[in-house]
């Protein structure tokens, strides 16, 4: 016998309405998936549209050796406007990178006006050349696993990226790795 109940999805936040949070929270998946297919495609400018004003990024990595975070990179949006003008000119072998991005939370404030995410990530390396080239071309290898911490402000039904920490498993950092993540 197949008896059918409705179970009752718990509030995405306290004191907004949910069907304010749970537009809010769909802005933000929107968003986070998006800025992935983006930065495949390299596309850093349209990526960049993505975020607030106030944007900063971070991308760190906790050393079990020294007992301290890492940090590769800490960005305003200014500071990545000028990265991104300069990617054309960084050493890299061109291999593609393909990010694959699961969003895992999102809780949207109690004003509706900020909302935070955590989602994890995966980045695929497809070789086009290497020290071995001959050998590792069109080979796909696991590049960074990791997790996205982002922070967003929410206008007219939009989400802009205020903050996003990108939290690395991975310690060692190949060509390639200067590109957003």
């Amino acid at each position: 016998m197949h008896i059918e109940t409705e179970v009752a999805s718990p509030p995405l936040s306290g004191g907004v309405d949910p069907a304010i949070a749970r537009e809010a929270a769909d802005a933000v998946r929107d968003t986070i998936y998006r800025a992935t297919i983006l930065l495949d495609a390299q596309k850093w400018d349209d990526w960049l549209a993505l975020c607030h004003a106030d944007f900063n990024y971070d991308i760190k990595s906790w050393s079990p050796e020294i007992n301290y975070d890492m940090t590769y990179l800490h960005a305003s949006r200014k500071d990545m406007e000028s990265l991104i003008r300069l990617l054309p000119k960084h050493n890299t072998d061109h291999s593609p990178l393909t990010r694959h991005t699961s969003v895992y939370t999102v809780d949207v404030s109690d004003d509706g006006a900020t909302a935070k995410a955590v989602s994890a990530f995966v980045v695929y390396q497809h070789m086009l050349d290497g020290t071995n080239s001959h050998i590792d071309s069109g080979e796909s290898r696991l590049f960074l696993v990791g997790k996205y911490y982002d922070t967003f402000r929410i206008e007219q039904g939009r989400a802009l990226f205020l903050s996003r920490e990108t939290r690395l498993e991975n310690r060692r950092l190949d060509k390639g790795s200067h590109w957003p993540i």
